[in-house]
């Protein structure tokens, strides 16, 4: 059947209706296609207009706590519930903050772009699991004839209110506040009855598809406030700099007569008026200076963090306080691993601490605006924020093509998402660390979008506005953009991208600053590239950083017999999900820094320190901040043994300047010795301790000894064995078996690792696809030829995979000489190879009890062809166990680059030390690659007997495919001829 207007008829009702229902007559049925209020176009209701989120010392009533809830599988259940005198004992309790899934109720779902309901707005399922809360409080006597306010600072995804049997009202906008007066509503018996229903799926849920677990239920605090007579209600605060005189103006915009107090700046004057400033220091993410004010207004007393800066697009650049500015920058979900969304306090310092240290200096609150109180830390700490509406409709744009109805564009959505806008900027307006306002995420285009700009416009001329989807920019400040390959971004800087068709749109956007609000996809082993983005950024001006996609892993915890492990899409049960995608963060969702993280911490330092010929450079990087809070710290080690160490002096070096330093002296030296310098923080600060990290360099101050050539011991072959040195080989195919008293397997070539996530099927490269087609996680050996010699042992092999022509051939040379053992693999393709390999190099297999690995190379982390620059040279010691990283879903992992020498021992010393000739990589596990291939939890990973050894020439670099750009062609692994070295030793 097709209604008037083409679209198809659909039964509300598709099971038998229950005797006694209300249901059962015609004309009940009829009155059910009125349109709920969870199913309207603008659901709020009720609510009192947004204003500004702060604190006073008016009374407040935190309701956090323990609630009675009932869960129920769709959204008609009966409304009892909502009088005082329910017996609500039969329920169970629910903490409020918190998801209801996470609480055995229903069960998370993630999926990045599919809606998981119908997309037939606003309309939503029948089947709407609906959860409903109560919780009884008692109002100080105090409180009586004052006007008193609930609000609701986050309910997922909308929620509909009684207090004491009296409906307040419906508020919708998951990520965004609510308040009512419920003054008339209060009871005064010293028992208040509240009661919510919260609704799974709203109208809202079209406009909340932000690439995130589908969670539900008050997940924010709800808080009960006095509002003095007299009070202030709203306030807006600007605090403006001017660079050119170093002077700022106050100006603090109120709703009721007030006054501002800034006793460090001498300031008592009425709201209201322009104060000017003589001299202030400026509010910035390097140098967060606050002031420490008052709105004072009747009986209340606001207190006030005036923070004094400009932003604006000024000569195609973003400036603050009159300089460009780079915005070295991270994605943040709200999230944690217990928790979901109900983020604590200490959660978001615990964030915005790791930023800090990390030195991350902007976040962009994807895809919604966050609690409020995290703002407060970026102020307080200094960090640039990109806050942004909650808004994303990706649904409406499935990779099988775009679905009619975006709401960006329908005016049926226009009030619902300028309302939106509205009530964010509204809420964040007085934060100075609040740099630009973003519409949304990946709604595509449309004439609402231009609504929201233009309130926004008129609201706040202040800060400049964001926005990615629409490539015109008609209706923003900069110059945005996802994932763009660095070719690019080098053409972006340059002003030589592609036209727009409209030359006066080109125009505009050609003068925009350009920001990737999302880059450096940093799921799983990865991001690789990130170094030549910041030469990029370095190079064009016009080219101001970005935001890391993203912060942190969403794993949910779960504890199962066979141990714990953070679940993704598809474990628990999601018939439509998009696996493991949530999992790519910075952080693990435990929040432990990942590999990714401390390389980003190492490209973006703000101080680098770099060889100059004879001397040292030290570059200040900060747009702001001179290096009088950096101490430099040197040592010279040799082999990675410490040799010397001092303190260098540097001068004062201004932001954005560079100057040259004369080498410490340096002892001499018979190895290979490397000068390291380190710039550390001098004194202690709100967010590290004095001696904490922020930039390194090193400088190689000695060259490792040549090799000497030593008499080569002889070859004999007795009882099917070949014996050379402290090798003994199977004559048959020449593999070695023993060395010295140790049992090996191997070594043989190896070229297949367990694909990473920017490499598998999702992926813009898909390597494993071609990879996997191709057979090469399933090469055979062949044997050609082993020739034993007077003091060299030879095999030529074949290896390929199974129903191609394609191979390589690889030919092993044997030689000793003492108790060292010598091998020299030549590797040449065979055939025309179109695709990089995986890896290239030796894989054999130890005794398990080589459980301590020592080496000289790169560390102390993994590192990968192009995400190496965290690692430095130097002499490292971990477990087998501690050199694997612990990604969400296992892959390639663990690879210590340009190692010199490593040692593998048991508990009692003896063991085997392996040299690169000069170098190879080097990872350490306790299963195969394959194991670690069809592992989807860690916990799926069962230690062997033996340690696997991977002894690589080289792997194929990392990327960032996931969502980015591939593998750049410089740190690919090709296909052609090439001959390493390596040599074994036994030990102890």
């Amino acid at each position: 059947m097709s209604r008037p207007d083409g679209r198809s008829t659909r039964c509300r009702y598709l099971w038998p209706i229950p005797e006694g229902s209300a249901l059962r007559d015609a004309s009940s049925v009829s009155r059910v296609t009125t349109t709920p209020y969870w199913e309207r176009f603008q659901p709020t209701s009720g609510a009192l207009p947004p204003r500004a989120w702060f604190t006073s010392d008016a009374p407040a009533l935190d309701l956090s706590g323990d609630w009675r809830f009932r869960w129920s599988p769709r959204a008609d259940a009966p409304l009892d519930f909502t009088q005082p005198g329910f017996d609500d004992s039969g329920w169970a309790t629910l903490p409020v903050p918190s998801h209801w899934q996470l609480h055995g109720y229903g069960a998370p779902a993630y999926t990045n772009i599919r809606y998981p309901f119908p997309v037939d707005p606003p309309r939503v399922p029948t089947d709407n699991p609906t959860g409903d809360y109560r919780v009884t409080f008692t109002v100080p006597p105090g409180w009586r004839g004052r006007r008193i306010v609930l609000r609701f600072d986050g309910v997922d995804s909308c929620a509909r209110v009684w207090l004491n049997g009296a409906e307040i009202g419906i508020t919708s906008g998951s990520r965004l506040p609510a308040e009512f007066d419920v003054t008339s509503a209060l009871g005064w018996n010293g028992s208040e009855s509240l009661a919510v229903r919260v609704h799974q799926w709203s109208s809202g849920s079209y406009l909340e598809d932000q690439d995130m677990w589908w969670l539900s239920g008050i997940f924010r605090r709800v808080t009960l406030t006095v509002r003095p007579a007299g009070g202030v209600d709203d306030y807006f605060l600007h605090a403006d700099y001017d660079h050119a005189t170093g002077g700022g103006t106050l100006t603090v915009e109120a709703s009721a007569p007030a006054r501002v107090m800034v006793p460090e700046l001498g300031i008592d004057a009425a709201a209201g008026q322009a104060i000017p400033v003589a001299k202030v220091e400026p509010w910035s993410a390097e140098l967060p200076r606050l002031y420490d004010g008052e709105l004072v207004a009747g009986a209340e007393r606001i207190p006030l963090r005036i923070g004094f800066r400009r932003v604006a697009v000024n000569g195609g650049l973003l400036m603050v306080n009159g300089r460009r500015i780079l915005l070295r920058g991270v994605n943040r979900h709200e999230f944690h691993p217990d928790r979901g969304r109900a983020v604590t306090a200490e959660t978001m310092l615990d964030d915005v601490l790791l930023m800090k240290r990390h030195n991350i200096n902007a976040v962009r609150t994807s895809h919604y605006p966050p609690d409020p109180r995290f703002l407060d830390l970026c102020d307080a700490y200094g960090l640039y924020v990109l806050d942004e509406c909650d808004l994303e409709t990706h649904g409406f744009f499935p990779p099988e093509g775009a679905i009619p109805g975006n709401p960006a564009d329908e005016p049926a959505w226009r009030e619902e998402l300028v309302h939106r806008m509205r009530r964010m900027v509204e809420r964040d307006k007085n934060h100075p660390s609040i740099i630009m306002w973003s519409l949304g995420n990946e709604s595509g285009s449309g004439r609402n979008l231009g609504a929201m700009a233009a309130w926004a416009r008129e609201r706040d001329p202040a800060r400049p506005l964001h926005y990615e989807r629409d490539n015109t920019y008609r209706d923003v400040d900069v110059y945005s953009l996802m994932y763009p390959t660095h070719q690019q971004v080098e053409l972006i800087g340059q002003y030589k991208e592609e036209p727009l068709d409209d030359p006066d749109l080109d125009a505009r956007r050609r003068a925009m600053p350009f920001i990737m609000c999302e880059y450096g996809h940093a799921m799983g082993n990865g991001p690789g590239g990130l170094s030549e983005y910041q030469e990029l950024f370095d190079a064009y001006p016009r080219c101001q950083g970005g935001f890391i996609w993203e912060w942190i892993d969403h794993g949910l915890r779960i504890v199962a017999p066979g141990g714990e492990y953070f679940g993704y899409g598809g474990d628990f049960g999601e018939p439509l999900h998009d696996g493991n995608f949530v999992a790519d963060g910075l952080l693990f969702p435990d929040r432990t820094p990942s590999p990714g993280l401390l390389e980003y911490k190492k490209v973006i330092e703000p101080v680098r320190i770099s060889g100059a010929g004879e001397a040292l450079r030290i570059d200040n990087r900060h747009d702001f901040a001179d290096l009088s809070h950096v101490r430099f710290e040197w040592s010279v080690e040799e082999e990675g043994t410490e040799l010397i160490t001092g303190q260098l002096k540097v001068p004062d070096i201004a932001p954005g300047e560079s100057a040259t330093v004369a080498l410490p002296e340096i002892p001499t030296v018979n190895g290979e010795a490397w000068l390291t310098v380190r710039a550390v923080l001098a004194q202690d600060t709100p967010w590290a301790q004095a001696g904490h990290e922020i930039g390194w360099g090193q400088v190689q101050v000695g060259a490792a000894a040549p090799r000497t050539e030593a008499p080569r011991s002889p070859l004999t072959v007795a009882a099917r064995q070949i014996h050379l040195g402290q090798g003994v080989f199977d004559a048959a195919d020449g593999r070695l078996t023993r060395l010295g008293d140790v049992g090996v397997a191997g070594p043989c070539l190896d070229v297949w690792r367990a694909p990473i996530d920017n490499d598998r099927a999702f992926s813009r490269d898909a390597n494993e696809l071609a990879w996997r087609r191709l057979g090469l996680h399933r090469m055979q050996h062949r044997i050609d030829e082993v020739t034993p010699g007077p003091d060299e042992l030879v095999i030529r092999t074949r290896v390929a995979p199974a129903a191609t022509h394609l191979g390589l051939y690889a030919t092993y040379r044997w030689t000793a000489y003492g108790n060292t053992l010598r091998l020299t693999v030549e590797v040449t393709p065979d055939g025309d190879w179109k695709l990089p390999l995986p890896r290239l190099g030796l894989r054999m297999a130890l005794p398990g009890e080589f459980q301590h690995v020592e080496w000289f190379g790169l560390g102390p982390g993994e590192a990968y062809r192009d995400s190496r620059r965290a690692a430095r040279v130097g002499r490292f010691r971990a477990t087998v166990d501690e050199l694997q990283t612990p990604y969400v879903f296992p892959q390639e992992n663990g690879n210590r680059a340009a190692v010199r020498w490593l040692t593998l021992r048991d508990g009692n010393g003896a063991g085997l030390v392996v040299t690169g000739e000069p170098v190879i990589d080097v990872t350490a596990r306790r299963w195969t690659s394959e194991a670690l291939d069809a592992a989807r939890h860690p916990v799926d990973l069962r230690p062997e007997e033996r340690i696997w050894l991977n002894l690589d020439h080289g792997q194929n670099g990392l990327g960032s495919a996931s969502c980015g750009p591939g593998v750049l062609p410089a740190h690919q692994l090709l296909a052609v001829p090439a001959t390493f070295t390596v040599t074994f030793r036994p030990v102890g």
